[in-house]
């Protein structure tokens, strides 16, 4: 799959021991907030994509999270799934999101996008992130065992991790982080934003 999508960014170098954790559907007041701290106890960085629509619902939330010192990026401004939606719509939804998140990076929900959706952002100057570690945090059938084992047996030097800071994500998301921070982090693992 990569080989055919060779223009995102799936991972980053693997020279050094860093991994990129990401977030995907916030900013909510219930998750994120509990995740920046998170993140401050173990001085790690972090790239959050957030949706336009939370962003503006949560004003205050999203400049605590533009301070925190963490990067954000565009996750368009409905959450819309780039295969069921026509491009003018999608582009429409991710410049809508960006005019409150003003960022060049962009990940696609559910990491579906259409090659003429893609190709236009592209052209635009955005950076399509995907991933090479999906946690599972989101799924409800994945115990948080599972999604900790998901992460812990995956993650590599430049992987690219993706959780969740939502309400979905929630339970397993509050279990696993930590510990992976901890694991990663005994190792000498540094945590970076993209």
């Amino acid at each position: 799959m990569k080989r055919f999508y060779s223009n995102y960014v799936w991972n980053k170098s693997v020279s050094k021991k860093n991994l990129y954790l990401t977030f995907d559907d916030g900013p909510i007041p219930e998750v994120t907030p509990w995740v920046l701290k998170t993140l401050k106890e173990y001085q790690a960085e972090a790239t959050f994509f957030c949706i336009g629509e939370n962003a503006e619902k949560h004003p205050e939330l999203f400049k605590q999270l533009l301070a925190s010192g963490n990067a954000v990026g565009n996750h368009t401004h409905k959450h819309l799934n780039g295969w069921k939606s026509n491009t003018k719509t999608y582009l429409e939804n991710t410049e809508q999101a960006n005019t409150i998140i003003q960022s060049k990076l962009f990940r696609p929900p559910y990491g579906k996008i259409r090659a003429k959706q893609a190709n236009y952002l592209l052209q635009k100057g955005y950076k399509i992130i995907m991933w090479s570690v999906l946690s599972r945090d989101y799924d409800a059938s994945v115990s948080r065992e599972r999604c900790l084992k998901n992460v812990l047996y995956y993650a590599k030097p430049g992987s690219i991790v993706v959780f969740h800071d939502s309400l979905k994500a929630e339970k397993n998301l509050r279990y696993v982080l930590p510990k992976v921070l901890d694991f990663y982090s005994k190792k000498g693992y540094l945590f970076k934003k993209l």
